[in-house]
């Protein structure tokens, strides 16, 4: 008998987390003989490789994201829930939800990550991140709002103080955010404002290590590095944060002046990871087998951000291609199992990584193919859009991309929400 009181014989998939590795291992099993309940705080699949252009007011939220539901309409064997699991028990296979208890025969745990202010969590009040749409609204909010105020200011410190802007973390997110920034300064905003002048506005880009980009090529970071500084930002390497509030940022004795902070210099492992009892390393991530399974519960699996294992000795990274190659694999394992048969340990499929700086400007590294400019940005732009869930989003975001590249225009520049308080 199933938790709604039905008796049924199929086995029961229950697959927490809608991000890539869950709806990928959910799709693995749309003609497998299970019934298969899929769990997400939201209703919503997020292209979260694209959620900087939501936070930076290029796309609108539905550009970039598409109803669960929807998405799975023709897979009868699925039932989506919006809630969130709260506990597991892996040894009565249990899930503890918030409003109720799941149980299941197999278990896919796909929770992913969260921000992570390395010991220092009063720094989320003054820094968001960026992981979810509410995070993209807020800093949307935080960026646009920065202008507003600047307008509003007669004193010429206090403007400068609000188009005073510092991103912290120089990976790929940090990077997009802080080159997008720079081009909306520049080029969006510049005739509107009467009292100020968009164009004085300070980009500081913060990384604690040598390089911006240190999962590329050196060659590549050294690019990257070159193209934001074109587009205006100050790149800061080899500086770490040592303190932050509301009124800026604190890198060893030097401060920083600023009145918006973005966060994008570390993630952790969803907290639903220490409720499965394994070993976790430093990042919180779980420690798995190499066929993605728990030590010591081959009915349990662990996916996506929060699954730390290797391929050929090397970490597998936590980025969306990983996420979907595990979760497809742990869709066919699962099929082997009820099969009778032993999967082959994951392998994860390196086909290199992208990122985009900003306009015409962007570094490809395609397993030693390695482009930077104008033919790395509109490979990027094309892969983007091919891997985008659904046609309409696809036809959508290409047409606000054709029409944002000859105008500069960002129509989705729409403040939302309660006006944050001002600090004296």
């Amino acid at each position: 008998m199933d938790d709604t009181g039905t008796i049924s014989r199929e086995p029961h998939v229950l697959i927490l987390g809608g991000g890539f590795g869950g709806l990928w291992a959910t799709r693995a099993l749309a003609s497998a003989p299970v019934r298969v309940t899929l769990v997400d705080r939201t209703n919503h699949h997020l292209f979260q490789p694209l959620l900087y252009q939501v936070a930076m007011a290029g796309l609108s939220s539905p550009d970039i994201a598409a109803p669960l539901r929807h998405i799975l309409r023709r897979q009868r064997n699925v039932t989506v829930l919006m809630d969130e699991a709260t506990a597991v028990d892996v040894d009565a296979r249990r899930v503890t939800l918030a409003s109720g208890e799941l149980g299941y025969d197999y278990l896919v745990v796909a929770t992913g990550a969260r921000h992570s202010y390395f010991g220092h969590d009063d720094w989320a009040a003054h820094a968001p991140g960026l992981k979810t749409l509410d995070d993209a609204f807020f800093i949307r909010r935080h960026m646009l709002e920065a202008f507003e105020f600047a307008e509003r200011e007669s004193d010429p410190a206090a403007r400068a103080e609000w188009l005073n802007f510092v991103v912290i973390g120089g990976g790929p997110t940090g990077v997009e955010l802080a080159g997008t920034l720079a081009e909306i300064a520049r080029h969006t905003l510049p005739r509107e404002f009467r009292r100020s002048d968009p164009r004085t506005a300070n980009v500081h880009l913060v990384e604690a290590g040598p390089r911006v980009l240190p999962s590329m090529p050196e060659s590549l970071s050294e690019k990257a590095r070159v193209q934001l500084c074109r587009l205006g930002v100050e790149v800061l390497t080899g500086q770490a944060v040592t303190g932050i509030d509301e009124r800026g940022v604190l890198l060893g004795e030097r401060r920083i002046r600023a009145r918006t902070v973005l966060w994008a210099a570390g993630v952790a492992a969803s907290p639903l990871g220490a409720q499965l009892g394994a070993e976790r390393d430093r990042a919180g991530r779980v420690k798995v087998e190499p066929d993605l399974s728990l030590p010591g519960h081959a009915d349990v699996f662990v996916i996506g951000d929060l699954a730390s294992v290797a391929t050929d000795g090397k970490p597998v990274p936590g980025v969306a291609p990983a996420a979907k190659q595990m979760g497809a694999y742990v869709g066919a394992a699962i099929r082997d199992r009820l099969a009778g048969r032993t999967s082959r340990p994951f392998r994860y499929r390196d086909y290199g990584n992208l990122a985009t700086i900003g306009r015409m400007a962007a570094v490809v590294d395609l397993r030693g193919l390695r482009l930077s400019g104008v033919f790395a940005w509109l490979f990027w732009l094309v892969a983007h859009v091919f891997f985008l869930i659904g046609f309409r989003n696809r036809i959508v975001v290409m047409w606000e991309w054709i029409w944002s590249y000859f105008t500069y225009q960002r129509y989705a520049r729409i403040i939302i929400g309660r006006e944050r308080e001002r600090p004296k």
